[in-house]
């Protein structure tokens, strides 16, 4: 191809032309690569509610406010007096009552109902087995306040296991009230209302048995849930809170009687501490 520069003439060499073709081609804009639009995360699914009679104590807790740290392997947390115990439902079966005697136990607690519809198909074997092993036992309801009133709940309590005997190896029942985990923390109940609930329970199951009942909570949920109504200081405080310390005390308290301290201690899982020696706790059970 001629070109022209300055009044003269002179071709291009083939490798002056091959160079020149390879800039022009290297200015050339080229299309972009098609980049793949990552495919999205499927979301998780979600948890199972749990089956109506499944609840066991402590489950609320666990599923709202998790396992805080604990001391390492689920031991107790130090403290020269206190004395051992375990709470179980019919989520542990048979429980090895002897190995936890051996360990140092020398407390239960048996879940016996849950609202006015469930009973515990395991209570005979682990409330009898406790007792076979020289344990001082007791029963504990789960509450479901969006149900029937606390005094029918109470009612059902003492008739199927929840009463309480003068034998010196009976503890007082045990009002289990904590997260709903079956749906709304608060079970629907405004904080009023649920002050009214408890206390009907608690004024049911003394006329029945003579006993102050246990209220088993975490200071989360009663804050919450009452308001953190502090009227209800004369019924023995059964704590829960999974940690190295027990935290501070629910409105109404200032110390607690019972600490559900850990979920994953030997044999059954949920290990607690009662505040004081064993003459203390046989002080509990006899009233």
């Amino acid at each position: 191809m001629p070109v022209r520069r300055s009044g003269s003439t002179r071709s291009l060499s083939p490798l002056t032309l091959r160079a020149a073709l390879v800039a022009a081609l290297v200015l050339l804009p080229f299309p972009a690569a098609a980049v793949a639009a990552p495919s999205p995360s499927p979301s998780p699914a979600p948890a199972p509610a749990p089956a109506p009679g499944s609840a066991y104590m402590g489950l609320g807790v666990r599923m709202h406010d998790g396992q805080e740290a604990r001391d390492g392997d689920g031991s107790p947390p130090g403290r020269a007096l206190h004395t051992e115990g375990v709470d179980v439902s019919s989520h542990q079966r048979d429980v090895a009552w002897r190995a936890l005697w051996n360990s140092g136990v020398r407390w239960a607690y048996v879940k016996a109902t849950e609202g006015t519809s469930y009973r515990n198909p395991s209570y005979a074997q682990q409330y009898n087995g406790a007792s076979g092993v020289g344990m001082v036992r007791g029963a504990y309801h789960f509450a479901l306040p969006n149900g029937a009133s606390g005094a029918a709940q109470a009612d059902y309590f003492v008739d199927n296991g929840g009463g309480w005997s003068a034998d010196g190896r009976t503890l007082p029942g045990v009002l289990d009230i904590e997260w709903n985990p079956y749906g709304s923390a608060c079970y629907g109940k405004s904080p009023s209302a649920m002050v009214a609930w408890i206390r009907d329970f608690l004024d049911r199951y003394r006329e029945r048995t003579g006993r102050h009942a246990v209220v088993y909570t975490a200071t989360t949920w009663w804050n919450q849930c009452t308001g953190s109504h502090a009227g209800l200081g004369a019924h023995p405080l059964w704590i829960a809170r999974y940690a190295s310390s027990v935290g501070p005390m629910p409105a109404g308290w200032s110390g607690y009687t019972m600490w559900q301290y850990t979920a994953t201690g030997p044999y059954v899982g949920d290990h607690n501490r009662f505040n004081g020696t064993l003459d203390r706790l046989e002080a509990l059970a006899n009233g």
